[in-house]
């Protein structure tokens, strides 16, 4: 059917977002990177404690913005609560990004990046990450001496797994004299690298977190913006006013309270991840180093079949061909001791047969 009323061209002309299959429930979901385990038992009784009242009320958020901003050790002034990262995203795309202005990015990456940057009609200026998954800094400076709008940074990357120290950090951000530096560090429990104190030294960076990853909130969307005060009362302009419903809220509370089940579960993810980095190894699978809590591997051409006899076993990895432009590369996301023995399990019969 012809849509009568005309279509915006940059709609026209984006390609359409495709998450992974639904039907994950009751799956190993190693697919979407989120927490294996779930959220921790604090998040389940907090939101139990829900009155009818709070749930037939619009959301009030001075009080959880106050615990959250002491518990990331920012004021309440350099905080924006966001409806997961991509509202975050979207509203420094919205603030800042016009018809026709150019946003860096280094790919593959993170999608949404390049899906709000298009759906505001932006030019993008695209590098690649080599195939060692290297990060190519020497012309990310360069490109930024043409003084984009934006440049959306994921650090550690999705779905490379490339991790940049804070001397490279360093250098991004004291080259973007022009460009507004968004780094997501929707990874940061896995990796501990982080610019969130420098928000007050470089007035054009903005911090991205989520709770979806290593808090297990992603079915709440729940998230936070950092930056200079001067920024963020520009961004709460053009935000939504009641963008984080009440469950959210209250779940990121009890998250930073019983913040010990965070980090408990982060460090495990870390010496899975060190596990099955050895059992790839000796498998002779090629894989690539993560700061995340995800591995990007290489099955070269039996990756099609490797993905399907997974999925027939209950185990659900993300297929990232369409990303690099060949066949080969998924990405396995790490979660507890006992699911990743159980990956391994599948992927020596797999291999071998």
């Amino acid at each position: 059917m012809k849509l009568v009323i005309p279509v915006r061209r940059a709609v026209e002309r984006m390609r359409p977002y495709h998450p992974p299959l639904e039907g994950r429930t009751g799956k190993l979901r190693l697919d979407f990177n989120e927490n294996a385990l779930g959220c921790s038992p604090a998040v389940r009784r907090a939101l139990a404690r829900l009155t009818r009242e709070q749930v037939a009320m619009y959301p009030e958020y001075e009080a959880t913005r106050r615990r959250l901003a002491r518990f990331f050790h920012v004021r309440p002034a350099e905080l924006v609560l966001t409806n997961g990262t991509d509202d975050a995203l979207r509203l420094v795309v919205d603030t800042f990004v016009e018809p026709r202005s150019r946003v860096l990015l280094v790919e593959p990456t993170f999608a949404m990046y390049r899906f709000y940057a298009e759906l505001a009609g932006a030019k993008i200026a695209a590098l690649r990450y080599d195939s060692a998954m290297q990060f190519p800094l020497q012309k990310v400076l360069r490109v930024l001496r043409a003084r984009p709008c934006v440049f959306f940074l994921a650090n550690p990357n999705n779905p490379t797994g490339t991790l940049l120290g804070r001397s490279e950090l360093k250098q991004i951000l004291e080259a973007a004299h022009n460009t507004l530096v968004v780094v997501d560090e929707a990874y940061f429990e896995f990796s501990g690298v982080t610019v969130l104190p420098w928000i007050r030294r470089f007035p054009n960076l903005v911090v991205t977190r989520t709770f979806s990853k290593a808090a297990g909130l992603a079915g709440l969307r729940v998230g936070c913006l950092f930056a200079h005060r001067a920024l963020v009362s520009v961004l709460r302009k053009a935000h939504s006013p009641y963008s984080v419903n009440t469950a959210a809220l209250v779940a990121a509370e009890a998250a930073v309270r019983e913040g010990r089940f965070v980090q408990q579960y982060a460090r495990e993810v870390v010496r899975n991840r060190q596990e099955l980095a050895r059992a790839l190894a000796a498998l002779g699978i090629k894989f690539f180093p993560s700061g995340g809590n995800f591995v990007l591997v290489d099955f070269g051409p039996r990756a099609p079949t490797v993905l399907r006899r997974l999925r027939q076993r209950g185990i659900l990895a993300r297929d990232r061909q369409a990303d690099f432009g060949r066949v080969g590369l998924v990405r396995i996301t790490v979660g507890t001791r006992a699911q990743m023995r159980r990956l391994i399990r599948a992927l020596r019969e797999l291999w071998k047969s």
